[in-house]
C-alpha cells in the first residue's frame, strides 16, 4: 500500500532569507517559510512532528544554512525535505547557483551559499529519498544540474533518490507579487496543501503537485516551475489532499494532540481565507477561537495563528491587543533559540516601537539577539 514518508524517519530544514544589506529585500519569505512549517506539521496534512522541521529565517552564515541541513540528513532516514526562499544568484565567473545571505552581493558567489555545497550535504544524507524545493530566481539551474543534462558536472552532481522542485527555469527571474502575502510559487503550493486538488487522488505525489503547479502559474502568467528526478521519487506522495479529505477516514490511530493541531490549522485555513476576502471582521473570532486548542506539549501551530492574529489586529488599529497577542507569544517562545521566537521579537519589537514603547522595543530586539548568539555559540 502506498503511504507518505513515515514523520518519525522524516525531516524537514526550511530556510528563507528576507533582509538584505545589498540587495532589495523579500518580506514574504517570512511568511513562506513560518507558513509552509505550519503546512508540513499538519496532522491533516502530512504531520511532521515539529521538533523534526527546523526553520532557518535570515541566516548569516553558510554555516549556519548547511549545518541544518548536515544535522537533518544524518537524522532522516525516509525522507528529507529542504526549502530554500530568497535571492538566487550567479556569480560573474560562472553559471552556478547561489543561494543568497542578508550580506551577500549580486554576482559575488563568495558572499553567498554555492548550491554545490548543499547538493553535497544531500548526497551526504541517509535519507532514502530527498526533496529539494527552490523558490528563488535561476532555481531552474539546479534541476537542470541534477538531471544531468549537458552539465560537465552533473554526473558528480547527481543525487540518488532526489526530485528538485524550482520555481522557474534557469534563466528566468522568480517572482515574489507585490502586495501578496507570499511569493507567487510558494503561494500556489501552499494552496495546494491547505485545499487540495479536486479529483486528484488520495495521496499528493510530487509529480501531480508539479502539474498542478505548473498548470496554476501558467494560468496567471507567471514563471512556470521546473523539476528533475532520481530513480522515480516522482511517485512519492507528499501530502494527503484535502479536497478529499471527508470521502474517507484518516488512516492510523488520531491522538488528541492531532485532532487540536487540526482544529488550528482549520481554524488558521479559514481566517486567512477571510482575510483574502477582506472580511478581517469574522476572521479575527475564529482565530481567538483557534487559540484556545493549546495543548499541554506546547505551542505548536499556534505560533503561526498568533502572528497573524496580531497582524490582523495591527491592520484594524487594535494594535494594543496586538501586542498583547505577541507578548503571550513571547512568553512561550523566548526561553530556547526557535525561528519562530526571533520571528516574534521583530514584529514585537515593531509595534511597540509604533505604540512609542522605546525602550521595551529595544529590550525585545536585544533578546533576540541574544537568542540568535546562544545558537551560534553551541
Amino acid at each position: 500500500m502506498v503511504a507518505l514518508p513515515d514523520p518519525s524517519a522524516s525531516r524537514a530544514v526550511l530556510i528563507g532569507t528576507a533582509s538584505y544589506r545589498h540587495l532589495p529585500p523579500l518580506p514574504a519569505v517570512e511568511a513562506n517559510v513560518v507558513d509552509l512549517a505550519a503546512e508540513l506539521c499538519d496532522g491533516t496534512v502530512w504531520g511532521l512532528p515539529v521538533q523534526h522541521c527546523t526553520v532557518l529565517t535570515d541566516p548569516q552564515y553558510p554555516a549556519e544554512m548547511l549545518d541544518a541541513v548536515h544535522q537533518a540528513g544524518e537524522e532522516a532516514t525516509d525522507t528529507l525535505v529542504v526549502y530554500y526562499a530568497g535571492h538566487g544568484m550567479r556569480d560573474a565567473d560562472s553559471a552556478d547557483l547561489y543561494l543568497a545571505l542578508g550580506d551577500s552581493r549580486d554576482n559575488v558567489g563568495y558572499t553567498a551559499v554555492a548550491y554545490q555545497h548543499l547538493r553535497s550535504a544531500l548526497r551526504a544524507s541517509r535519507a532514502r529519498r530527498k526533496i529539494v524545493v527552490l523558490d528563488c530566481c535561476f532555481s531552474g539551474r539546479a534541476a537542470r544540474t541534477l538531471a544531468g543534462a549537458d552539465d560537465v558536472l552533473a554526473a558528480q552532481a547527481a543525487v540518488d533518490g532526489a526530485y528538485v522542485l524550482t520555481a522557474s527555469p534557469g534563466d528566468r527571474l522568480a517572482l515574489a507579487p507585490d502586495g501578496e502575502r507570499y511569493t507567487a510559487f510558494t503561494g500556489e503550493l501552499l494552496n495546494v496543501l491547505r485545499y487540495g486538488v479536486q479529483d486528484g487522488p488520495e495521496l499528493i505525489d510530487l509529480e501531480t503537485l508539479y502539474g498542478v503547479l505548473d498548470k496554476r502559474l501558467r494560468a496567471k502568467n507567471r514563471p512556470l516551475p521546473q523539476r528533475s528526478q532520481e530513480n522515480g521519487v516522482g511517485l512519492l506522495p507528499f501530502a494527503r489532499n484535502k479536497a478529499r479529505a471527508g470521502r474517507r477516514a484518516p488512516a492510523g490511530p488520531v491522538l488528541a494532540a492531532d485532532v487540536r493541531a487540526s482544529m488550528v490549522a482549520t481554524g488558521l485555513n479559514v481566517a486567512r481565507m477571510l482575510r483574502a476576502e477582506g472580511n478581517v471582521r469574522d476572521a479575527l473570532p475564529v482565530l481567538r477561537l483557534a487559540l484556545q486548542e493549546q495543548g499541554p506539549e506546547g505551542q505548536g501551530g499556534l505560533v503561526a495563528v498568533q502572528l497573524e492574529l496580531s497582524e490582523m489586529l495591527a491592520e484594524t488599529d487594535q494594535v494594543r491587543e496586538a501586542i498583547e497577542v505577541l507578548e503571550l507569544a513571547f512568553q512561550h517562545v523566548h526561553k530556547v533559540y526557535r525561528p519562530e521566537a526571533v520571528l516574534v521579537c521583530r514584529r514585537l519589537a515593531d509595534l511597540l516601537q509604533e505604540s512609542g514603547n522605546h525602550i521595551q522595543a529595544c529590550e525585545v530586539l536585544k533578546h533576540a539577539l541574544d537568542l540568535a548568539e546562544s545558537r551560534t555559540s553551541h
